[in-house]
């Protein structure tokens, strides 16, 4: 209001010229946070405005607001406490700060805080986060929804968003921990600023991670390759699989491969070697599964053992080399021959045992043993055996 003045102003006690009109006839009218006023104006000379007082309970009414206009017969007291007793007494003033005989004290009372959004829900078991709906609150006034979020064991709220528009009826609380319970509550702001009373409070649990996947099993006696398999999940909504591999199982675990089955056949170029693996589950929503504290280990096959050769005989009819067979893994042998710089590879052994006829007189030769599995995988070659065939 033009003309007005807030705040407790000097003098305290003010000087009574009960000469002075006094202000008749006031009436007020409430709201939340704010009280209107309404008189009956004097228009004598003297008069050059108006004084308003408040107070509450048994306390003193102190100065809170001068109208600077004695033509005014309106005012507007702001920022109260809703839902509160307040007393009032006006009184008019003069230029040289004489005051009017107080008029009769007028109690009015602020209007309790809105109610929050009548009805609000949580839609749990959704990934990360929290989906909030309310129904859109009927006073027109309201300009926004506030959102609040704590924890179980938290007594303090966190103001989290602010939703503005009255049909404005969701918000979407993301970046949650996984299976982890939050609480909401909500508010309403209206055009001036007032906040409602907080809604209902509602508990809301984001979804949890997929289960460990566990029965994970790789092999040991494949050539070249590793097959892992492992027990299906149980839970429907799983989308695929993640397998991470190592070399050795301190080593950061790197991701090989997805796989919508329960079985993986990785192949490496490698005999004997070492992988270790972990092995996650992938729901339609993207969340992963925790890994598996220990590493599976799988190994490619090894080469068999070389043979021992245990025996070397030379006559008439050629040289014949035996051996033992220290692999059992071992189904068929190959003699590597030298002589003279030259080498040949006798194959298709099944015994233990070979006779070289292919000998001349004079010539010294060396032969070696190499066994040969059923995948065709070659060990080592033997110890070598030298022998020399005379020219006579």
């Amino acid at each position: 209001m033009s003309g007005c003045q807030r705040g407790p102003l000097p003098p305290e006690t003010p000087s009574i010229n009960p000469n002075l009109p006094a202000v008749e006839n006031i009436k007020t009218i409430s709201d939340m946070t704010e009280i209107g006023f309404e008189w009956t104006p004097q228009y004598d000379e003297g008069v050059a405005g108006y004084h308003l007082y408040r107070g509450t309970g048994e306390g003193p009414l102190t100065r809170v607001a001068t109208v600077n206009d004695r033509y005014a017969s309106h005012y507007v007291d702001t920022g109260l406490t809703p839902e509160t007793l307040y007393h009032y007494r006006m009184a008019t003033f003069t230029t040289s700060k004489q005051e009017s005989t107080p008029s009769a004290v007028v109690n009015a009372q602020t209007r309790p805080l809105l109610d929050s959004v009548p009805f609000v829900k949580a839609i749990v078991g959704l990934p990360n986060r929290v989906k909030l709906l309310w129904r859109p609150h009927p006073y027109e006034r309201v300009g926004s929804y506030i959102v609040e979020r704590n924890e179980l064991n938290s007594d303090t709220w966190s103001r989290i968003a602010e939703v503005k528009g009255r049909l404005n009826a969701e918000y979407i609380d993301t970046g949650l921990k996984d299976n982890h319970v939050y609480r909401y509550r909500v508010m309403v702001r209206t055009f001036d600023g007032i906040i409602s009373k907080p809604s209902e409070i509602i508990e809301a649990k984001t979804k949890p991670l997929p289960k460990m996947i566990e029965g994970i099993e790789a092999t040991r006696t494949l050539p070249k390759k590793i097959i892992l398999t492992w027990r299906p999940s149980p839970e429907k909504d799983i989308s695929h699989y993640r397998i991470y591999r190592a070399p050795t199982s301190v080593l950061f675990y790197t991701f090989l491969a997805k796989t919508n089955e329960s079985r993986f056949e990785d192949l490496i170029n490698t005999n004997g070697a070492d992988r270790y693996y972990k092995i996650t589950a992938v729901d339609t929503d993207g969340l992963e599964s925790l890994r598996q504290p220990n590493p599976v280990m799988g190994t490619t096959l090894d080469i068999p053992l070389p043979p021992a050769i245990t025996g070397v005989r030379q006559d008439a009819s050629g040289v014949l080399i035996t051996w033992s067979q220290v692999d059992q893994r071992a189904e068929k042998f190959e003699v590597i021959k030298k002589a003279r710089g030259d080498s040949q590879v006798i194959q298709g052994i099944t015994s233990g045992q070979f006779l070289d006829h292919d000998v001349r007189k004079g010539v010294s030769y060396t032969y070696e043993v190499v066994a040969i599995d059923q995948y065709g995988l070659a060990s080592k070659a033997s110890q070598s055996v030298r022998v020399q065939i005379p020219n006579e």
